[in-house]
């Protein structure tokens, strides 16, 4: 090798060799920092979900103190509904907790929750969540780059109206809200009803000039929302879930030291006992909060009148039992006998 050369070499290696050396010492030194752990959410921190993050924020501080920083952004403060699930998947936030009707693209079993009158109660819902088969949905996207984690809960659905919704041919004609969901939009076609997707800010308005005349919500959103102030009937149906699966970023997760991820997940299944009793709580309140009011009435089927609209929706249980498993759907079944 001439001198030209090794002179050529010896500036190319030399600054290569400093800067590769500079970088292990840059990581070396940032070792000790705090793994930081970005939660989003697009709820204000009075709800449950936006309690739920506080607390999983102050529990894991306290626990694993130096180990890892929860920075919690509520109210769509970091990404909204559009762009949260993209911004998990490229990493540039950590934790989400989305409602389950959003997960129709990620994994068509999920689709289960929507199915209307599927669940007797929210304690039969928490028997499913609690089995081998509700737990498997949780892992059942890693391949797609997301972990669930816990579910949260919002409440049971009621049905709202302008006029009393005592049996299914009640609904037929009017335009209802509903979030961007297959299984939901069937849901209303069954009843031989009008359904019509509304972002949930909109919906207010939307009850109040008629573009749709009547929703599906649990008792908390009615009343925080005031949708009781524009619908003067609340038939008490308890035809389905709002709940929400806490998720995150499966490379992030599996990445992080193993005593680190046990903890947090400890964290999670306290934090999420926790965020269910305030949901269940905040529904009744809610409840009475309505009726306190007096502007609504709240309609309470009989056993009879139950039947009858479970009927009429059971067919959209069979038109997604391709996607959902006939297995699935007869787990859940069952999850209503104690």
């Amino acid at each position: 090798m001439n001198q030209l050369m090794r002179s050529l070499m010896s500036r190319v290696i030399a600054p290569a060799v400093f800067a590769y050396g500079s970088l292990m010492s840059f990581a070396a030194a940032q070792s000790d920092e705090p793994i930081v752990i970005k939660f989003s959410h697009v709820v204000a921190d009075s709800t449950p979900k936006g309690q739920g993050a506080q607390l999983f924020k102050q529990l894991a501080e306290e626990r694993l103190p130096g180990k890892v920083k929860v920075e919690v952004y509520p109210n769509s403060s970091l990404y909204g509904d559009g762009q949260e699930m993209d911004a998990l998947l490229l990493g540039d936030v950590h934790i989400l907790a989305p409602s389950l009707a959003k997960f129709e693209h990620y994994q068509k079993k999920i689709q289960l929750f929507d199915l209307p009158f599927l669940f007797d109660d929210m304690a039969a819902l928490d028997r499913f969540q609690n089995s081998e088969a509700g737990q498997s949905l949780l892992t059942s996207m890693t391949d797609k780059g997301i972990t669930g984690l816990a579910y949260w809960h919002n409440g049971l659905k009621q049905l709202s109206a302008n006029k009393p919704l005592r049996t299914p041919k009640d609904a037929r004609g009017l335009k209802f809200r509903v979030q961007a969901s297959a299984v939901l939009e069937e849901q209303f076609k069954a009843l031989r009803a009008n359904p019509r997707k509304m972002a949930f800010a909109e919906m207010y308005q939307g009850l109040q000039t008629g573009v749709v005349n009547g929703a599906e919500n649990p008792y908390s959103n009615i009343y925080s929302q005031k949708i009781h102030e524009v619908q003067k009937n609340i038939t008490e149906s308890n035809h389905g879930t709002l709940d929400y699966m806490v998720i995150t970023n499966t490379k992030f997760w599996d990445g992080l030291p193993e005593d680190v991820r046990a903890e947090l997940k400890n964290i999670l299944n306290e934090v999420t006992v926790e965020v269910n009793a305030q949901a269940n709580a905040l529904n009744d309140g809610a409840k009475q909060s309505i009726l306190d009011a007096g502007t609504t009435e709240i309609i309470t089927l009989t056993p009879e009148e139950r039947a009858q609209w479970r009927d009429a929706v059971r067919p959209v249980w069979k038109k997604f039992e391709g996607q959902v498993g006939a297995d699935l759907i007869q787990a859940a079944e069952q999850s209503n006998n104690p």
